[in-house]
């Protein structure tokens, strides 16, 4: 007997004693490796059995819910757009154990800045119940659905637990706040009709993301089992009702990752950014989580140069705000001034040698040189060190250096635009001029790159009247043209940037950079 082998070590006569083997293999704790090698099954194929007969998707049937700890150890807050967590986090019922759920230092960092003990958070993606854990040992009120009923019984277990308040450690704050059991739900997203106008001071969110992971039996109304479209389709849904529930001048958290399609990126979440925004909510921050599950060495660092491609290493946090009725989306500008920014041809700084490539979608580099390492990173992985042309957007006020009159290259391999303006807080008219810059640069350079030849653009949101201003975003909604494919989206940072300490709790600051990477068909 076989069914959807890598190579059969084990034979059965029927498929159910297969099935049956392999989960006495789970129950004991056998990791989907080792079963993989003994009965020669596919990850796919496990997980889907476990999905099947446990109604949820899970790595391990034997989960212990001894509580060691109610609070993770030196916490702080996060203070910057980049969040990284070495460790996932497993104090009080916490674990890893539903595929796909987050980190719980992503809802507790969320709800510690964005809502007040008593307040009321919303969960419409409950999972294995890591936000409603949190908002339990936060002091916040909760409601958590989720459209399967076997993952609000998990998430039953998992608030299955007492403590009393002074158990917790809670940083400036005299007084110890009181513990609300959350209200669980079965219950589908799209519909929040049980909710009041109005009524919820912060939604904190992870949405399964479109055909990736299962997280049912192909259970109807599971947003896990549409594709990219018609996912965001039934998104849209999503945030109306977000919006429409959630009081104005308050937050909306929403984990979201990107995909790939024929070795290429799907900007997946971009697009759903779009989505909220176009509910009507404002960009508050965008933070970027990184993962730290990827492997760079060995085969996957052979195989990322000779295939020249890099393993998805981010996730994106955005925040969105629902603004106060009446006050319009953005500060009209008294004074245009398009004549402020200007591209000029430059030289780039290079670091001699690099030890070797990045090879992940997160790229943290020195802060001593740090041009110098991305630049190397660019030209040597696009272009080979050859035939490239660089243009950079500067400030007039600093650099009075224009548009030079070049001889015209055929069959250059690499475009590489840098935008280093935008750290000289530009306003909104410079944006719209920068943007509009970039697609007059690409369609005037895009006859002169070869075939199999690159555009690469090293961006960075801005902030502007409180509010993120998505540039890379922008840019890949702009640059739809035939001869460009998008490759990579890198998320670029200095070593060190997460762990300043800063003055300010009103604002994340800002420490990544993108390289959007395109290729050029021809």
């Amino acid at each position: 007997m076989k069914s959807n082998t890598v190579n059969q070590k084990v034979n059965f006569k029927t498929e159910k004693e297969l099935q049956e083997a392999i989960l006495k293999e789970k129950a004991k704790g056998t990791s989907d490796l080792e079963i993989g090698q003994k009965y020669g099954v596919t990850f796919r194929y496990i997980e889907k059995l476990i999905t099947r007969t446990q109604g949820l998707n899970i790595s391990a049937l034997r989960i212990s819910k001894k509580i060691k700890k109610l609070y993770p150890k030196d916490f702080k807050e996060e203070q910057t757009t980049v969040w990284s967590f070495k460790q996932r986090g497993k104090w009080a019922t916490h674990s890893g154990e539903y595929r796909g759920n987050w980190s719980p230092y992503i809802p507790r960092n969320v709800i510690l800045k964005y809502s007040k003990p008593n307040e009321l958070v919303l969960d419409y993606f409950c999972g294995a119940g890591t936000t409603a854990v949190e908002c339990k040992l936060l002091g916040r009120r909760c409601i958590a659905f989720d459209i399967n009923d076997k993952a609000i019984e998990l998430a039953r277990k998992n608030l299955d637990f007492t403590f009393e308040s002074p158990q917790l450690a809670f940083i400036e704050e005299d007084t110890y706040p009181q513990i609300y059991e959350p209200k669980l739900l079965v219950g589908d997203a799209r519909d929040l009709s049980f909710l009041q106008d109005d009524s919820i001071d912060l939604i904190c969110a992870h949405p399964p993301y479109a055909n990736i992971i299962y997280y049912t039996d192909s259970k109807e109304g599971d947003l896990s089992f549409l594709d990219i479209n018609e996912f965001l389709k039934e998104m849209a849904k999503v945030a109306k009702e977000s919006f429409r529930v959630l009081k104005p001048n308050r937050q909306c958290a929403i984990l979201i990752g990107d995909t790939r399609r024929e070795k290429h990126v799907i900007p997946l979440g971009f697009k759903l950014i779009n989505v909220y925004l176009d509910a009507g909510f404002k960009l508050r921050e965008l933070v970027i989580k990184r993962q730290h599950n990827c492997k760079t060495t060995g085969f996957w660092y052979t195989n990322s140069i000779k295939y020249n491609f890099l393993l998805l290493a981010h996730e994106y946090l955005p925040i969105f705000e629902k603004p106060k009725t009446g006050i319009p989306s953005n500060v009209r500008e008294i004074r245009v001034d398009y004549s402020w920014i200007t591209p000029i041809i430059e030289e780039p700084l290079l670091k001699r040698k690099l030890d070797e490539l990045e090879t992940t979608t997160v790229w943290i580099l020195p802060e001593k040189d740090f041009e110098k390492h991305l630049n190397k990173n660019v030209i040597d992985r696009y272009s080979n060190g050859k035939s490239y042309i660089t243009v950079a957007f500067v400030s007039n006020s600093k650099n009075e250096l224009k548009l030079i009159e070049r001889n015209v290259q055929k069959n250059k391999e690499l475009l590489f635009i840098k935008s280093p303006f935008l750290s000289d807080s530009p306003s909104h008219s410079n944006i719209e001029h920068y943007l509009k810059g970039v697609r007059e640069i690409v369609n005037y350079e895009l006859p002169n790159i070869g075939k199999s030849g690159f555009v690469a653009i090293q961006t960075q949101d801005v902030r502007i009247n409180g509010y993120i201003e998505p540039i890379a975003k922008r840019l890949v909604d702009m640059l739809t043209i035939n001869d460009l494919w998008l490759k990579e989206i890198i998320i670029i940072t200095q070593k060190g940037a997460n762990s300043k300490t800063l003055n300010s709790k009103d604002y994340l600051k800002i420490v990544h950079q993108y390289l959007l990477v395109y290729d050029v068909k021809k």
